[in-house]
């Protein structure tokens, strides 16, 4: 996908990581990682839930043959987002959305 390795992850700082840590603590998991590891099909709906909400939660099953922070790095260099945070077998990536459509999180300086 053209799209997803032109897009530079956003450098964010400890305040903004700190923030969206805090918004990621309630979200529950919409990407599920299961035993194929990351598909075409799984990397193109994380790219489009991303665009909708900017920051998702993602969970790596038992399965799979991937820990959450391989997943996590993998689906973020290859979506230009950011990693938040890895705890277990989940994660939180964000990257800001292009769309005017979609309320943005601001992001503290």
């Amino acid at each position: 996908m053209e799209k997803q390795g032109m897009r530079a992850a956003q450098e964010l700082n400890k305040r903004q990581i700190k923030q969206l840590r805090a918004l990621g603590n309630h979200l529950n998991p919409l990407i599920i990682i299961g035993k194929s590891n990351l598909t075409e099909a799984s990397i193109k709906q994380a790219d489009e839930t991303l665009e909708n909400r900017e920051l998702i939660k993602c969970s790596v099953l038992n399965g799979s043959d991937l820990t959450a922070r391989d997943a996590a790095a993998q689906l973020a260099e290859q979506l230009g987002a950011s990693v938040v945070q890895v705890i277990g077998n989940r994660f939180v990536i964000y990257r800001e959305t292009s769309r005017d459509d979609v309320e943005k999180i601001k992001l503290v300086r």
